[in-house]
């Protein structure tokens, strides 16, 4: 998968993860106690503060990686079952209606649960990590890459009460359970990958 893995297919990976369409329903709920003249700001900011968290585990992702000693067959299968974890709630979301981050608290968000985890996950930190373990050379291939999946799940976000009266409930569900299927396939994909990397290493 990590030799074939080219600046757009690395940009889908990071949009389906990023899950925007399904954190409609979460950005709306935790903007509802929000003066409507401040909404489109604190989503900017918050998805601002994602974008840098992000770009910092790009560009930092391998020292710390060098720091904890982790190999790149350890982050290829845990992104792995990080990715399938997440794909899991997207099809089948829990039935408390808490959505795939838990549920929304009160008062007006910051930092947490919209910028992390929200459109920075763990499972957009672990591709990541895994993008610049694995093909360390291409930053700039993969920072192209996060920008694009970050600029059009932003625009999706900041559109989220138009597409969420356009589309409607029932389709952005269904929408969103057919990313999870691709993020299930991607899982597994990346955690074979890194199954077959370890046994060929401890071959």
């Amino acid at each position: 998968m990590e030799s074939q893995m080219t600046t757009l297919s690395a940009g889908i990976l990071l949009f389906l993860i990023m899950d925007p369409l399904g954190n409609i329903p979460l950005f709306l709920s935790l903007l509802k106690e929000v003066p409507p003249k401040r909404r489109r700001r604190v989503m900017v900011r918050e998805l601002l503060i994602a974008l840098g968290v992000l770009l910092a585990f790009l560009f930092g992702g391998q020292y710390f990686l060098r720091l904890l000693q982790l190999k790149q067959e350890s982050i290829s299968i845990a992104g792995g079952i990080v990715l399938f974890l997440i794909g899991i709630r997207m099809v089948f979301p829990p039935a408390d209606g808490s959505g795939i981050f838990g549920k929304a608290g009160g008062g007006e968000p910051f930092i947490v649960p919209m910028a992390i985890p929200g459109v920075a996950g763990p499972s957009a930190m672990a591709a990541l990590l895994l993008l610049t373990n694995t093909q360390p050379g291409r930053t700039a291939d993969w920072t192209i890459a996060l920008l694009l999946a970050w600029l059009t799940s932003s625009l999706i976000l900041l559109s989220a009460t138009y597409l969420f009266r356009w589309l409607g409930e029932s389709v952005l569900t269904a929408l969103e359970r057919v990313m999870g299927m691709l993020l299930i396939a991607l899982s597994v994909q990346m955690f074979m990958a890194g199954v077959a990397a370890f046994l060929h290493v401890n071959v």
